[in-house]
Order: C-alpha cells, then structure tokens, then sequence
C-alpha cells in the first residue's frame, strides 16, 4: 500500500505548466513541521516535493499561494538517474490525488467539525 498524507505551507506561489500535449501539471514544495523538537532548539521541517496534474493542478494555482497551509494526499514516487558526473541521484515526490484547505485565507484555521461548516464562496471550485 502506498498511501501518504500531510500537512504544510506552500513554500514559494504554485506556477502551473502544461505538457507538450496540454495536460496542466504543478510542481511544488511544501514545509511539513517535525512533531518533536529537542528542548532549546528550533523547530524543524521537511521540505517534501509534490506534482499535481489536470484539474488538481489548476485548482492548486488558483486557491493557493505561499505560506498557506494545505492538505496533500496522494502517493509516494521514487527513481533515481545517473546526473553529468556519472553520479547515481535518488529521486522523491508526492504525487497528490487529493487537496484541502486547512485555513482560510486570513490564516485562521478552519472551523471544527462541531462549529460552522466553512464552504468555498465560489461555486465552480474543481474538487476531485
């Protein structure tokens, strides 16, 4: 099974690219904070990187930028490649099938399940 999920900030605006037969495609980075920090020092991150296509990939340009908190699931896809040097080099992506807001706009978090339901203004959101 490889299923992966998470939380982070976008850390740069998403740019959308089409591919030479027009499909959209997104690449981009996202911070996801460590749950355990050492006492006395800073927090850490990953810096994972994700691509999204089609739809997913517009729907990420047009709602989010950097800083802003989303939800990413999808899966993991790994390779690797010989780089000019004749030096093996790994490869690590997510690949999203699924994004979330987790806050709004203004950075406050979205309501709790209890508290008022929190639905997009626009009606043509292209959710998967």
């Amino acid at each position: 099974m490889n299923i992966i999920a998470l939380v982070g900030r976008l850390t740069a605006d998403p740019e959308l690219k089409h591919t030479q037969s027009g499909i959209a495609v997104s690449r981009f980075t996202i911070a996801v904070d460590r749950a355990y920090t050492k006492q006395g020092e800073e927090k850490q991150a990953d810096f994972i990187n994700v691509v999204v296509w089609r739809n997913s990939a517009e729907f990420l340009c047009k709602y989010f930028s950097k800083g802003q908190r989303i939800g990413i699931q999808g899966s993991v896809r790994t390779g690797s490649y010989m780089d000019n040097n004749g030096i093996k080099r790994y490869t690590f992506e997510v690949y999203a099938d699924r994004l979330e807001f987790v806050e709004r706009k203004d950075n406050t978090s979205l309501p709790a399940a209890q508290d008022e339901e929190y639905i997009p203004h626009d009606e043509d959101l292209p959710f998967n």
